[in-house]
């Protein structure tokens, strides 16, 4: 995958991460892009031999539903606590996954975050 590409999805991630209320970005100990609420990961992205992959937050039953659509996998290391996976994400996949990074932030942000975002989204 091009450089030029990864930069491109890296950006996307980091737009939809850091509007959401208190998040931040840091680069962990293995060189992904990790986003964080209040100490927490919600979303880990990076760059691998497979080109481009996203881990984000979930639980167990949502993540049984998206690893029946083809594109999804359980992340590894970290799939049985929920997380899913995908790699090289295109432009048709992407509204899918701002919704599931909102849910993910929502699973990883304390309650009264949670309590202010949804009053902000009715």
């Amino acid at each position: 995958m091009k450089t030029q590409d990864t930069a491109g999805m890296l950006e996307k991630v980091r737009s939809i991460c850091l509007a959401l209320p208190e998040a931040v970005e840091i680069i962990d100990g293995f060189g992904h892009n990790t986003f964080k609420i209040n100490g927490k990961s919600f979303v880990i992205s990076g760059e691998s031999e497979q080109g481009f992959g996203i881990s984000f937050k979930s639980d167990r039953e949502t993540q049984e539903i998206l690893l029946q659509k083809e594109y999804f996998f359980k992340t590894a290391h970290m799939g049985h606590h929920g997380w899913v996976s995908i790699q090289n994400p295109d432009g048709e996949v992407w509204d899918e996954l701002t919704d599931l990074i909102q849910e993910a932030y929502l699973r990883a942000a304390p309650k009264l975050l949670v309590k202010q975002w949804m009053k902000c989204k009715k």
